[in-house]
């Protein structure tokens, strides 16, 4: 999740364990602890300039549920031992608000696309649970009130009802969003069992700063499919879209490291496309058709055989014309959440007379 989110979830999560007297400490504390994972990048990027490598290592040793509560113990020992007071004046409390500060953060991650490697140093595909989107104002301002409350209240009683009263209402969100997760992946997979794809790997993930609107794509032999569904307005079969991948190549290259750890680390999620003679990926789990977030040139076809190279991370831009890219972007998506259309959200914000999508079982890139 974004900084302020975990910012304000580790001082609201502090703030409520440590003794009122200190709550304002608590909040700083907990601020401090909940943003502390994400530090991470700054000692990678001193090890390696590889871009694969600096996105498949943020989230790891720094996110582990293995390595967090001895980091929190540390800490804790260490403003114990030579703190001004506080921490040894009620060290089981403190104990925990530092403990679960530093913790809920990769468990807030881990309810995002990107993944999150709760279990280094073991390496099971990252934890996607892709409930949420990385920055969802529903979740945040909940925490934000309750954080803002409790600097002005102090050590008041209604301090930690807002306290508290801010990490149910956020918890509470947490929970709707696997609950319409649950809706669309339910219909999702009836939808690609009637095309035959029953067994393909697919995700959902919610479209940017909402739960309302998600985005499901599945993998194909020969490409991925993509659909929209609102789960406001739409009803029935998902209307998925199809589109290439060079597959193929993707197979003759699986040796290279740099697709190996691509391929692990998003759970094959992949677009695979050859230009100038290099083999580009493309992380299907983040950005809008046909442009990605996350995009990267892995090999080289030489000598009759696709070689590693040095990878090389491809820029990106909000993939529509004008100066008010962004603003059109959200516009198409609010109006696509309350308005079931044939049309994606990405045709729409350049031909609003786009051709409608095929039905399930039309065109699914076989």
């Amino acid at each position: 999740m974004d900084s302020l989110s975990q910012i304000v979830l580790g001082g609201a999560v502090a703030a409520a364990i440590a003794p009122a007297a200190h709550r304002r400490a608590a909040l700083l504390a907990g601020a401090a602890l909940g943003t502390l994972p994400d530090l991470d990048s700054l000692p990678i990027a001193l090890f390696s300039d590889n871009p694969v490598t600096l996105m498949t290592v943020h989230r790891s040793f720094s996110h582990s549920l293995f390595v967090l509560p001895l980091v929190g113990w540390l800490v804790w020992w260490l403003f114990k031992r030579f703190g001004q007071g506080r921490v040894a004046s009620a060290p089981a409390r403190w104990f925990w608000a530092i403990q679960l500060a530093l913790v809920t953060h990769p468990l807030l991650d881990a309810f995002t696309v990107y993944g999150t490697q709760l279990w280094w140093p073991l390496s099971p595909p990252p934890t996607m649970w892709s409930s949420v989107f990385i920055i969802d104002p529903l979740y945040t301002v909940w925490l934000l009130v309750a954080c803002v409350a409790a600097w002005f209240l102090r050590e008041r009683a209604a301090a930690r009802r807002a306290l508290a009263a801010g990490l149910v209402l956020s918890s509470a969100y947490l929970g709707w969003s696997l609950v319409a997760k649950a809706m669309v992946d339910r219909e999702a997979e009836r939808t690609l069992a009637a095309m035959g794809l029953g067994d393909a790997p697919y995700f959902s993930v919610p479209m940017p700063f909402n739960t309302l609107l998600w985005r499901v794509v599945a993998m194909t032999p020969s490409g991925y499919v993509e659909a929209e569904r609102s789960v406001l307005v739409d009803e029935g079969a998902l209307r998925f879209r199809g589109y290439p991948s060079n597959v193929q190549a993707l197979r003759e290259a699986a040796g290279v490291p740099a697709v190996q750890r691509l391929s692990w680390f998003n759970h094959g999620f992949m677009r695979a496309q050859v230009r100038q003679g290099r083999l580009v990926l493309s992380d299907l789990r983040m950005g809008v058709e046909p442009d990605y977030n996350f995009r990267f040139q892995v090999a080289e076809w030489r000598d009759g055989r696709w070689q590693a190279m040095a990878p090389v991370q491809e820029p990106w831009s909000i993939p529509v014309r004008g100066g008010d890219g962004l603003g059109r972007l959200l516009a198409a998506m609010w109006h696509r959440t309350w308005h079931p259309s044939p049309i994606p959200v990405r045709a729409r914000l350049d031909d609003a007379h786009a051709p409608p999508a095929p039905q399930a079982g039309g065109d699914h890139a076989q």
